[in-house]
């Protein structure tokens, strides 16, 4: 019996020792650096946005939505000649009727509201187009990067950025006595740039006979595009 004791424990013994041995050089973290980098750009942005919009008031609500209608149609109309394909774009916007309810409860009328985007990347064009525009009133002017210009930035940042990472990554391993590194994972990633959106002070309506040739006034804001690396690396001798 105390013979088979011993072998137990003595096997038991050897097999905890090679399993110790044998777990060890298999650690996926061994040797492996986390780090991140980035890049970013600013650029001018090229599409600008100018949202028209008309409110109106009655006792009736189809004789709100009928006046509404009447402005947007003749606005669009308006604007149409004007319109080229990518450069300036015309659309009718959110269109609202809805009750204006008595101080004491109770209907006491109707109300709508109804828009008209001008938009585009000639903003010359949308400007002077957005200032011939009679019967409604500049409500928003809106500033972004074009599908084209975002894409082209964002791809140039995220070069650079990827640049950066294998520079740190390098530096970092050589620092830390390797000679090497192999990537092992790595994420990019390019968050969406802010617009720029202003609030000018509300166009009277150009007088009957005489068109409202004065070019809205704008200025385009400036976005910031950065794309940022980050993952790991494994550092090899």
């Amino acid at each position: 019996m105390r013979c088979g004791f011993a072998a137990i424990r003595l096997g038991l013994a050897a097999w905890l020792v090679c399993g110790a041995a044998a777990a060890q050089p298999t650690d996926p973290l061994r040797n492996v650096l986390s780090l991140s980098a980035s890049a970013s750009a600013e650029v001018t942005m090229d599409t600008l946005a100018i949202t028209l919009a008309a409110t109106r008031e009655g006792s009736e609500a189809a004789e709100v939505q009928s006046q509404l209608t009447t402005v947007v149609e003749a606005a669009l109309a308006a604007a149409r000649p004007g319109a080229r394909a990518g450069q300036v774009e015309v659309r009718s916007g959110p269109f609202s009727v809805g009750p204006r309810y008595a101080p004491r409860g109770g209907i006491a009328g109707w109300q709508g509201r109804a828009e008209v985007v001008i938009e585009g990347r000639d903003i010359a064009a949308v400007s002077r187009l957005a200032g011939r525009i009679q019967g409604l009133a500049v409500a928003r002017v809106h500033f972004s990067l074009s599908r084209e210009m975002r894409e082209r930035v964002e791809a140039e940042v995220a070069g650079q950025a990827i640049a950066r990472f294998r520079d740190r990554a390098q530096q970092h391993a050589q620092a830390f006595g390797f000679s090497g590194h192999v990537v092992r994972e790595v994420q990019v990633g390019t968050p969406e740039a802010p617009a720029y959106a202003s609030m000018p002070a509300l166009r009277v309506a150009a007088s009957p006979g005489r068109p409202a040739e004065e070019p809205v006034p704008v200025e385009a804001g400036r976005a910031t595009v950065t794309s940022t690396v980050s993952g790991s690396v494994l550092m090899t001798r």
